[in-house]
């Protein structure tokens, strides 16, 4: 089977293509060795113009300066084609101190590990927990450099259960399965509420954004809105 291709689109003003061009040997590298070596999942990035037609089939994760959906610095959804499209506002990350090259890499992750946003995974204490492999350790302080470029963490699979893996999440920042990092959260299924946050303090936190992945854990599909990009 032949890798996805994604490509990556600067719609925003507050970087140049240049600027994101830049990110995708970081990227690669981060996806071709780091991340499959342990989930067995690659792709293969490349830079689009704004102005040019996305080859069908294709995958694309698009930089935008605001956000259209409320509280999100990123997420990933459909197109109305059935193909992933992922979103990153780097205006409002450059805005609010987070790093949009660290956001960039979690949805990247995120996407590959989960491309339809509906798989699950049972953890070994029976507990079903959204396919995220990178919210547990989401914080920017968590990630890492990759020829300079700061990138997402990112779980294992020992994070759902105990298995002969090296680690629990590729920096080694949680040491333990189900552990969620400062700064990190995770989605967990409640049979009698539906999907729930889990965060290093506890249940809670605020609701999802509107039209983001974690959203979309409560929505039934056919009230999923797909962009029409």
């Amino acid at each position: 089977m032949s890798l996805p291709v994604i490509a990556l689109t600067n719609a925003s003003t507050c970087l140049k293509d240049e600027q994101v061009e830049a990110m995708i040997p970081s990227l690669q590298r981060q996806v071709s060795r780091d991340f499959y070596a342990y989930w067995e999942i690659d792709c293969s990035l490349t830079f689009l113009p704004k102005n040019q037609a996305l080859t069908p089939g294709w995958w694309q994760i698009v930089l935008i300066d605001s956000p259209d959906q409320a509280g999100a610095l990123g997420y990933h959804e459909m197109t109305s084609n059935g193909t992933p499209l992922g979103k990153i506002f780097a205006g409002l990350d450059i805005q609010s101190g987070s790093s949009w090259t660290v956001t960039l890499s979690h949805e990247l992750l995120e996407m590959l590990a989960d491309p339809w946003i509906n798989w699950c995974a049972q953890g070994s204490d029976g507990t079903i927990y959204a396919l995220e492999v990178c919210d547990a350790v989401e914080a920017d302080a968590l990630g890492y450099e990759i020829n300079g470029v700061l990138v997402s963490d990112f779980v294992t699979p020992s994070w759902f259960e105990s298995t002969e893996a090296d680690r629990i999440d590729f920096k080694k920042r949680i040491s333990q399965p189900m552990e969620v990092a400062r700064g990190g959260y995770v989605s967990v299924l409640d049979p009698a509420t539906g999907w729930t946050q889990i965060t290093a303090d506890g249940p809670g936190g605020p609701p999802p954004p509107v039209g983001s992945r974690r959203q979309r854990r409560i929505l039934t599909k056919e009230r999923w809105r797909r962009s029409i990009l």
